[in-house]
């Protein structure tokens, strides 16, 4: 295969995004044959919702798990083996006889998603130069947000039209160009120097991994926390229909894409300012929200400005961890998606909690922002830490 930075960048970021594009298609066209899939299977609503939540567990367990065992393995190859899980995991969901078997085929389809927007991230800066090394995460991660657009949308009508077998068959189409794609056009990139799974797990003793992994983990609960009931919102409170509410899931999704692009550059720029720029920035949305959410077009405008202030963010903490964990960059990247997935579980059980309590639609948003803080709390924590170490260690080697 090629040397890394032989082949365009362009291309090998855009193969990378194909796979991102069929993961956050996957991730989230469940939600869309909901019904279809528990009426064909004999189950619940409710009972439907597990599939949702093994696919998360499947994530939260196989960003580490993989990111480990495949430690020593060529990026390039272990991101093509991760692709292929992807196409599989979906191939058997389209095919699992019964609901018991989907569950299983949800979790396994569930395994490589964190894990391979890791490597991804970690592929994709070693092949950038070294001041667009967040502007080429950024890219990759551009497929999980065009998903949103249109991944989703075409997957959900297919399996309305064509049955539910055929939204994860979609799928696992993808998968295999995806495949395809990166075999064709990402130059290989070795596994790090020395790398093992005992240096990989290496990561898990850094103080700094872990606060950037709580930041995620709490700080972008606030975005799961009003994603979450955004269609009861709009409904109940904004007053509008039910027909105008995947419009503003578009909108929704435009935010999340030019936030994106944006984030990889502010990145660049400064990783630290970035981060606490978007937490201080959703914070103030958020509370905004709980005064536009009676308004269509305010609440529109909201929801596109907070969609692209928290999606710049996921570039820079996923930069943060690579960058505070230089001998384990796989693991601490690929953990940076389970914290995500705990932070879409944390948002989502705390704004079901206050609409539970009687406290109305607009209270997730309320304590989204106080999530939003509480991220602030700890990564400017964080910060200030890992800059006391730096001057104590100059210090030293002054001295010595």
């Amino acid at each position: 295969m090629q040397s890394p930075r032989s082949a365009p960048l362009a291309a090998s970021l855009a193969a990378l995004a194909v796979g991102g594009f069929g993961i956050g298609t996957t991730e989230f066209a469940t939600m869309g044959v909901l019904p279809e899939v528990t009426g064909d299977l004999g189950a619940t609503i409710p009972e439907g919702g597990h599939l949702v939540s093994a696919y998360a567990l499947g994530v939260v367990v196989g960003a580490p798990l993989l990111a480990v065992l495949g430690a020593k393995l060529q990026r390039t190859t272990l991101l093509l083996l991760l692709l292929v899980g992807v196409a599989v995991g979906n191939a058997a969901s389209a095919l699992a006889p019964g609901f018991g078997s989907l569950l299983v085929a949800r979790f396994a389809a569930g395994l490589p998603h964190g894990a391979y927007f890791g490597i991804g991230a970690v592929v994709a800066a070693a092949l950038a130069p070294p001041d667009r090394r967040a502007r080429a995460v950024a890219f990759v991660m551009l497929g999980l947000t065009i998903a949103n657009l249109l991944g989703v949308p075409v997957a959900t009508w297919l399996g309305q039209e064509l049955g539910w077998r055929t939204t994860y068959g979609f799928v696992a189409v993808v998968g295999l160009l995806a495949v395809a794609a990166v075999a064709r056009y990402v130059p290989a990139v070795p596994a790090q120097e020395g790398a093992t799974a005992r240096q990989e797990l290496g990561a898990l003793r850094r103080r700094q991994v872990w606060l950037a992994l709580l930041t995620g983990a709490i700080g972008f609960g606030g975005f799961f926390a009003v994603y979450s009931y955004i269609s009861p919102t709009l409904t109940d409170v904004t007053g509008t229909s039910e027909s105008v509410v995947p419009v503003i899931l578009a909108v929704f999704g435009v935010g999340m894409t030019l936030g994106t692009l944006v984030g990889g550059r502010l990145a660049d720029w400064s990783i630290p300012r970035t981060v606490l720029l978007g937490l201080g920035a959703n914070a103030v949305l958020l509370v905004l929200f709980t005064w536009t959410a009676h308004a269509l077009v305010p609440a529109a405008v909201t929801l596109l400005l907070f969609a692209a202030t928290g999606s710049a963010m996921i570039p820079a903490l996923q930069m943060r961890l690579m960058d505070v964990s230089p001998d384990a960059q796989s693991l601490a990247a690929a953990l940076h998606h389970s914290a995500l997935n705990v932070a879409n579980a944390l948002g989502a059980w705390l704004g079901g909690l206050v609409i539970a309590l009687g406290w109305g639609y607009t209270a997730p948003a309320a304590v989204g922002a106080v999530l939003a803080l509480l991220g602030i709390v700890v990564f400017a924590y964080s910060v200030r830490s890992d800059r006391v170490r730096q001057r104590a260690r100059a210090v030293e080697l002054a001295a010595a």
